[in-house]
């Protein structure tokens, strides 16, 4: 269930759109209807009981557009406007008037129960606090129409205004807060598994990504060798780190799918270097990575892979340079630069991982020529 305005049960603006007739199978409408109509056989037996007098052709034909009216409330009611809302319980309001005078004058009122079935269909369709006020001013205009009657004062049926007012409004509000947190829940999980879906996708892009293109990077030095007779001792020292990476890169897509990857700056360093070397890139990379924070190092080793990837795949630089700070990092290129107005699926990746841990991300091409990609502490 869904509140729109302010939000919760007691919001005054909280018209509360659902579609129950829409949800669920055709039988289950159905069902849903049928016992529905059972809750009318109260005020009906109260027409036909032995002692009632039996069924007044007036109030007969009043009753079955009372419960028309109330089922279409309780079914189609939450689909329509908040002013055909007010028309709809207005009516039955009306109709309840109409068959209490009808049946024993305003004494009946509270006796039949036809105002609490139309207070209740009042807390299904309305703002919660309107029901509220509307069950207070209803049992208190009974109470005083009863109190100023002629005659003695029928505290039989002064006592069962009380249930027939809080009971129907309490009930019907109890059930739609059932409704809004099943919702809510449904919800969450949906919101829940669609954020689970990006950080998978995010998480196998940086895995994948860079573990591609490195395989990519000396597979091709490996095929160039043999094709020019190099050394084949060498080539074939490329082809075992590809294997080696190959299988690094399927461990690691199996502990990103279940959870429980963790990336390491220091070793993140130590593949910078070798990817670099592979793709004939001359690298300048720090010692280690003791002066970055605990809490950055994760987020940071994301973008020393991004960064160090986007270098040997699109920049066409010679030299890339990686500075550490406490608590910045830096990837530099001297390539001819690449377009930051439109930052890929990694760098929208890297700003939310930075985001997380209060930092940002920057990147784009410097005045001196080449790229940089900076993340540092907002």
């Amino acid at each position: 269930m869904t509140d729109v305005g302010e939000q919760g049960v007691w919001g005054r603006s909280a018209w509360p759109a659902w579609n129950p007739a829409g949800s669920g199978s055709r039988a289950a409408r159905v069902r849903g209807v049928v016992v529905l109509s059972l809750f009318l056989l109260w005020p009906l037996w109260e027409i036909l009981r032995p002692d009632g007098g039996g069924l007044d052709a007036a109030v007969g034909a009043v009753l079955p557009l009372y419960g028309a009216g109330w089922l279409a409330a309780m079914t189609i009611g939450p689909r329509l406007s908040p002013r055909r809302r007010i028309l709809l319980v207005g009516s039955l309001f009306a109709l309840a008037v109409v068959a209490a005078l009808l049946r024993d004058g305003p004494l009946y009122l509270g006796h039949a129960g036809l105002f609490s079935f139309a207070l209740a269909a009042a807390a299904w369709l309305f703002p919660a606090l309107w029901a509220v006020l509307l069950g207070l001013g209803i049992g208190t205009a009974q109470a005083l129409l009863q109190w100023a009657a002629p005659g003695p004062v029928h505290w039989d049926l002064m006592g069962g205004l009380f249930p027939a007012v809080v009971i129907p409004v309490a009930v019907v509000l109890l059930i739609r807060l059932v409704v809004q947190l099943g919702q809510a829940r449904e919800e969450i999980e949906a919101l829940a598994a669609a954020a689970e879906r990006d950080r998978l996708a995010r998480d196998l892009h940086d895995v994948l990504g860079h573990s591609l293109t490195t395989i990519t990077v000396k597979t091709g030095l490996a095929r160039r060798m043999l094709e020019s007779g190099g050394d084949p001792e060498h080539a074939l020292a490329e082809l075992r780190d590809v294997e080696r990476l190959s299988r690094q890169a399927h461990s690691e897509v199996r502990l990103t799918v279940s959870g429980r990857r963790r990336p390491s700056l220091a070793v993140e360093l130590a593949g910078a270097r070798a990817a670099l070397r592979a793709a004939g890139i001359s690298a300048v990379l720090p010692p280690s990575a003791d002066r970055v924070p605990a809490e950055l190092a994760e987020p940071f080793a994301y973008v020393l892979r991004e960064g160090v990837t986007n270098v040997i795949r699109h920049s066409g630089a010679t030299r890339c340079e990686v500075l550490l700070g406490d608590g910045w990092l830096e990837v530099r290129d001297n390539g001819p630069g690449r377009n930051a107005a439109r930052p890929g699926n990694g760098l929208t990746g890297l700003a939310e991982r930075l985001r997380a841990v209060g930092g940002r991300v920057e990147a784009g091409p410097v005045p001196a020529g080449g790229f940089r990609l900076r993340a540092s502490r907002a």
